[in-house]
């Protein structure tokens, strides 16, 4: 399934390292991923997000795995409505 018109501030060079899909993964892909690896990925943003420490221990990819979590459950309600 594929989205057409990719917001600008979306199309940046912004990654997340992701262990269960071993990548790096890039925002923009997002729209693109297979829906298994879509979920894979929002599991893992979940779980980095639900433990505080983390935050304490990097902010910065603290506040990218909610950025990556949140657009993903954009783009998979996107896929749901379709």
């Amino acid at each position: 399934m594929s989205f057409t018109g990719i917001p600008r501030q979306e199309s940046k060079e912004k990654w997340f390292k992701s262990h269960l899909l071993d990548r790096e993964v890039e925002l923009k892909e997002l729209y693109e991923l297979p829906q298994n690896e879509l979920d894979l990925l929002m599991a893992e943003t979940a779980e980095y997000r639900s433990d505080p420490g983390n935050r304490d221990r990097n902010i910065g990819k603290y506040c990218t795995a909610g950025y990556f979590l949140e657009l993903s459950r954009i783009v998979d309600k996107r896929r749901l409505e379709e």
